[in-house]
């Protein structure tokens, strides 16, 4: 294995994780009239997408530091896709529930790519091999929404399903199930066996909860809530917002409509873990309050975009019209890419050797955003299906003034050894 060879293979079975994560998106139309969902309980199944993630995602995190990336991601990927074609023959809503469910836990692959491609990358190199990794993959969520409705119309005839989405869970579950063959057999879990040593040793117990203690792991996965958290809620709301606020009852445009945000989040993300890089390696100050800090800088940035066009996506929808709203998701998406692309640029550079815990807390931490935020879309109490939006910008607020807080020059010095508990002198220290 190269270190291109890894990233390619990372990032072809996470933009798949994805793609399955979220294929239930585009489906939702269908899926509504045969089990006979409200409005309210499909934005609970877009929800219930995200629950499992956080767990997950902090506990395959730490798994991958300590059995190395190929084995923990070849396990998830075989049973997603068992449990994805076992949706597909859910007779049941209940069951059909609880399979979709555990094939949602596809996104807890992202760390385990975050941690494999960080074990074979140089410090210089991770914005940007973390950002191409992270976007390609994340764009996965948009090859569903564009390929899943048009390979598996609304005419789909079989074989085996004469329902469009039935046939769409079976055919993913199956290609999931290949892609943990590949992955296992041509996976190799780093660069060394010194790289892979010294991260296997750092996987203890009380090392772990040092990293997730830190102030600047706190203030990444906050940060982190409030733009993957986002990128989730809207990739699986979006198709549903662009047909039932502006009457779009044509599933493939709305799904269409919805993919220009994951295209956006997803193809744009190495710009972010790029221009984090070139910061970090000019030592160029863009925001001279937060002075030497380069990475927090142009973080700190993304963040308030993300804020101001959220705001923006309530006045779009209210303008009444669609392709208004359509543009102003896509730079709501090109936000989220750029700041998660620097935030996962600083995660492997603050702990070289943690890098799966770290990320993991952060990954899983920052899912809640996905869980809570489609929930605040379909409120009943609320006038219209635009004003959400900004009931969750505002709620990004205290997190944005945390990270300023965090990201001054005398505290982001210390962020990574202080914490919300004893720093590197106390018997937290992991010593095994």
């Amino acid at each position: 294995m190269t270190k291109y060879r890894t990233l390619l293979l990372a990032t072809v079975g996470f933009n798949f994780s994805f793609l399955i994560w979220f294929s239930f998106a585009p489906f939702t139309g269908p899926m509504a009239e045969e089990f006979g969902l409200s409005l309210a309980e499909i934005g609970i199944l877009a929800s219930a997408a995200i629950w499992l993630a956080p767990f997950g995602r902090i506990l395959t995190g730490w798994l991958s530091d300590k059995f190395g990336a190929p084995t923990v991601f070849a396990i998830v990927l075989a049973y997603v896709g068992v449990f994805s074609m076992w949706s597909a023959v859910a007779e049941s809503y209940a069951v059909f529930f609880t399979t979709r469910l555990i094939v949602a836990t596809a996104g807890i692959t992202f760390v385990i790519g975050i941690q494999h491609v960080s074990e074979w990358f140089e410090e210089e190199e991770l914005g940007t091999a973390e950002g191409i990794y992270a976007g390609i993959g994340n764009a996965g969520a948009a090859g569903g929404a564009l390929i899943l409705p048009r390979v598996f119309s609304t005419e789909w005839a079989g074989p085996l399903f004469t329902t469009n989405w039935r046939a769409a869970f079976f055919y993913t579950g199956v290609v999931a199930i290949l892609l943990a063959v590949v992955y296992y057999v041509f996976g190799e879990a780093a660069k060394s066996d010194a790289k892979r040593q010294a991260t296997k040793d750092g996987a203890g117990l009380r090392e772990w909860v040092f990293t997730a203690t830190r102030y600047g792991t706190i203030v990444l996965a906050l940060a982190y809530v409030m733009t993957f958290g986002l990128e989730l809620s809207m990739n699986g709301w979006l198709a549903t917002y662009y047909r039932e606020g502006f009457n779009t009852q044509n599933l493939v445009l709305a799904s269409t409509f919805a993919a220009t945000f994951s295209v956006a989040a997803g193809l744009l993300r190495p710009i972010g873990g790029y221009v984090s890089d070139l910061l970090a390696r000019t030592e160029r100050n863009i925001l001279p309050v937060f002075h030497g800090r380069y990475r927090e800088q142009w973080t700190f940035l993304a963040l308030c975009f993300v804020v101001v066009t959220m705001f923006g996506m309530t006045l779009a929808g209210l303008s009444g019209h669609v392709l208004v709203a359509v543009a102003t998701g896509f730079l709501v998406g090109m936000g989220c890419a750029f700041a998660e692309g620097a935030i996962f640029a600083q995660v492997p550079a603050m702990f070289p050797n943690s890098s799966g815990a770290v990320a993991g807390v952060v990954g899983g931490v920052g899912t809640i955003g996905g869980i809570a935020y489609p929930l605040v879309y379909t409120a009943p109490f609320l006038a219209n299906l635009h004003i959400g939006y900004s009931i969750v910008a505002v709620s990004m607020i205290p997190i944005v003034l945390l990270a300023a807080w965090v990201f001054q020059p005398h505290i982001a010095a210390r962020a990574t050894d202080e914490g919300v508990v004893a720093g590197r002198d106390s018997s937290v220290v992991a010593d095994d």
